[in-house]
């Protein structure tokens, strides 16, 4: 498929959100270079980017896959960089290509956490960072290869020349954008939906509609969501609806509404959203990864917490018990399948 003045776009990884986003792309005509691991490129250089969307597989063979950025800047210049890592790989990304930073376009911030940006910042300019968040759910089934899920939208934050550009090239590639004037509603937003059911459900290893099956635990939940509101209203931040996903109202139900009239209504909510899909804390946690992306989440809020005066126990409880998960110091078994051995560890 082609598309009028495509865009020649360098993306920095091709996981699944890299991929979903830059695959997209790609199919509808525009130019995408990614830059990966070498033996990772090596490979999807033959083979190209496999892309379930619904339930249609999609080939994008049209794609430079090099596994060097010096490599990739002979198919520049480049009018955007797709910036969609892990966020515990944004240092160690940033120390490698730094050094760029003069030939690289504007970064565009799909990453989870309210962090990234300003390590951006910092290395290529606040005027070169364009927030941006995904709510769409994709699946990875291996490199170079995803699945979505179930089709939500991206918001890009309108804070930028390209952004409105941006906003009409991705829509028309079926990525569904919002614009949003506030970048620090849309990713605090983002962010208080990531924090559902996903530290407890690795640490515990149980399905996120187990925890929500278990009064203590669920109350510990919105707990965590209650101490990341009270962050953001205490830094004037609002709360905003993403694309597919009302988080207001989920806002609203957490601030006011009983335990026991919210939880059926959550519950309903993460089980549409999820299934039996586990989150991603889990997925890193047991496949043996040596990071984990809580730090940067719950962990953002106990930050941010500490520096404005506000209790955040229940955060302080999930991001330390993980990292100590996550880095060997508790092993696994300890908490496995076990709430109240996790519950009588919180001290509000």
């Amino acid at each position: 498929m082609t598309t009028e003045n495509p865009l020649n776009i360098l993306s920095i990884g091709a996981g699944a959100i890299g991929t979903y986003v830059g695959g997209s792309l790609a199919l509808h005509g525009h130019q995408l270079t990614f830059v990966e691991q070498p033996q990772v490129a090596k490979q999807l250089d033959l083979s190209g980017l496999r892309l379930d969307l619904h339930g249609v597989e999609h080939r994008a063979t049209n794609v430079n896959i090099v596994g060097h950025l010096d490599d990739a800047l002979q198919f520049g210049p480049f009018d955007l960089t797709l910036f969609a890592l892990k966020s515990y790989h944004t240092k160690p990304a940033l120390a490698g290509i730094a050094a760029f930073a003069g030939r690289l376009p504007p970064f565009l911030c799909l990453q989870n956490g309210i962090d990234n940006e300003p390590a951006l910042a910092e290395v290529f300019g606040e005027e070169n960072v364009i927030p941006a968040t995904v709510t769409s759910a994709v699946g990875r089934r291996a490199a170079g290869d995803i699945i979505l899920e179930r089709l939500r939208g991206l918001g890009i934050a309108d804070v930028h020349p390209l952004s409105s550009q941006l906003a009409k090239a991705f829509t028309s590639a079926g990525l569904n954008v919002r614009l949003y004037p506030h970048a620090a509603a849309m990713k605090w937003s983002k962010m208080l939906t990531n924090l559902i059911a996903n530290a407890s459900s690795a640490i515990l290893d149980m399905t996120p509609a187990e925890v929500f099956a278990h009064p203590g635990l669920f109350a510990l939940e919105i707990r965590q969501l209650r101490e990341c509101l009270a962050v953001m209203r205490a830094q004037n931040i609002p709360v905003v609806d993403l694309p597919g996903t009302p988080v207001r109202a989920l806002a609203f139900g957490v601030r006011y509404l009983p335990l026991a009239v919210l939880r059926p209504i959550m519950a309903r909510m993460v089980g549409a959203g999820r299934g039996a899909k586990m989150p991603s804390f889990h997925i890193d946690l047991h496949a043996g990864s040596p990071h984990s992306e809580v730090d940067y989440l719950n962990g953002a809020v106990v930050r941010l917490g500490d520096q404005l005066g506000i209790p955040t126990p229940a955060n302080r409880l999930l991001n330390t018990t993980l990292l100590s998960l996550t880095r060997k110091e508790t092993p696994l078994e300890t908490f496995h399948r076990s709430p109240e051995h996790l519950l009588s560890s919180f001290k509000q």
